[in-house]
């Protein structure tokens, strides 16, 4: 008897084992699943990206006696669209040491609406090359400029030099994985949604054929009306 009530307890415990193992996943495990997903992408992109370095040179317009300022502020505008011209960049390639097309890649220039500056950022995973970029692109564009300056009444001068930057612009290892995980988060999020609008849409094509089909049987009362017709017949 004891064996039978042994063997009842383990064959209960298996059920309820076997119950368990065969439950579905709760309805939100898509969230914290990219959650993780995102943290561990966005983790191993910050450990394993070498660090960018960024360092920016300033280019000012100025403008000569008979110049307007507004005028210096237009060319300032025209000269900052030329900064990453293959003209500009070929005066710049021999300072800065590598080849034009990997300079291109590694150069940006910015203005701005209410100031006569432009920005020149050079990027590198080195801190002294992305000054040496910067300034070499800087000065290319002061030079290439400052030929047309008696037609145009306005030169670019050298505001202020890139120097080495102590800190890397791209972002940690810990930011990256934050930035990860709120990207897995929001997809988790999105995914969730979906699925009750997809299960409905399953729901109703499912349902269509059963109202087609209870649609075209006859009615009750047609039955009866055709039965007492043929009788009366």
């Amino acid at each position: 008897m004891a064996d039978t009530a042994d063997q009842k307890k383990s064959d209960h415990r298996s059920e309820k084992k076997r119950r368990l193992r065969l439950l579905p996943p709760p309805a939100w495990w898509p969230l914290p699943a990219c959650a993780l997903l995102g943290l561990a992408a966005g983790g191993a992109y910050g450990v394993l990206k070498a660090p960018e370095y960024a360092a920016t040179s300033y280019v000012v317009a100025v403008p000569n006696e008979t110049t307007e300022p507004a005028t210096a502020l237009g060319f300032a505008q025209a000269y900052g669209r030329i900064a990453t011209s293959s003209s500009t960049l070929a005066y710049a390639q021999p300072r800065a040491g590598i080849d034009a097309r990997q300079l291109r890649t590694q150069v940006r220039a910015e203005t701005s609406p209410d100031s006569p500056m432009i920005a020149v950022t050079g990027t590198s995973t080195s801190p002294s090359e992305a000054a040496d970029i910067a300034n070499a692109v800087a000065d290319a564009l002061s030079l290439s400029s400052n030929t047309a300056a008696k037609n145009t009444g306005v030169q670019l001068l050298l505001f202020n030099q890139a120097v080495a930057p102590a800190d890397p612009a791209s972002p940690s290892a810990p930011v990256s994985g934050a930035v990860g995980l709120c990207a897995g988060g929001l997809l988790g999020g999105l995914w969730m949604l979906a699925r009750p609008a997809r299960a409905g849409r399953r729901t109703q094509e499912e349902a269509v054929p059963v109202v087609e089909e209870y649609a075209s049987l006859p009615a009750q009362g047609e039955h009866t009306e055709t039965k007492e017709k043929e009788s009366v017949r």
